[in-house]
């Protein structure tokens, strides 16, 4: 492991957190609040995705609509979406699934807020982990004479430098999404 390896995961990191932020609903329609719910296609012979099965767009701030690519499987998706646990009541109109997004409570908010900290914290704990392993390496190259004493304190620096970097930018996600949810 290098730094460039360790700078591809902690970028990956990122991604998995500005994924995961995206599908916590911040009081308007996104695609992103319902595109991963799996739905047992088909009789319940396959597993797919809502974005799979379906075109998504947010008409307004408030609605979301759901065009199935094949017709026969509206009630499929409809079921997926209900029983999904989002709180969401999806409504059959015809060819096409309409969602109607509530406004948060108070209380929603700061269940939100919360549930938002716990995502970032396991992100902080995954570049944690990775900063870990590259330490871990730099001392192994280090004691097995393959590095100077010089270039492991460069190399210590850099990896601490990288991690700062990445929890730094994950804590300003944070705080773009907790603006974003306390907003009304």
């Amino acid at each position: 492991m290098n730094l460039d390896s360790s700078s591809q995961k902690m970028n990956a990191v990122l991604d998995v957190i500005k994924a995961d932020l995206a599908t916590v609903r911040a009081g308007k329609a996104s695609p992103a609040l319902v595109e991963n719910l799996v739905v047992a296609a088909y009789g319940g012979t396959q597993r797919l995705k809502v974005v799979e099965l379906a075109q998504i767009a947010a008409i307004d701030a408030q609605t979301l609509v759901i065009t199935p690519f094949d017709g026969s499987i509206i009630g499929e998706i409809h079921k997926a979406i209900q029983e999904s646990g989002t709180g969401f009541n999806p409504v059959i109109d015809g060819q096409l699934i309409r969602i109607s997004i509530p406004p948060l409570s108070e209380e929603r908010r700061q269940e939100l807020v919360h549930l938002v900290n716990q995502k970032l914290e396991g992100g902080r704990i995954q570049v944690r982990q990775v900063r870990h392993e590259l330490m871990d390496e730099i001392k192994k190259q280090f004691n097995d004479k393959e590095i100077s004493e010089d270039d492991k304190a460069r190399l210590e620096k850099e990896a601490q430098r990288l991690t700062d970097e990445t929890i730094s930018q994950i804590d300003n996600l944070g705080k773009q999404k907790e603006q974003e949810l306390m907003s009304i």
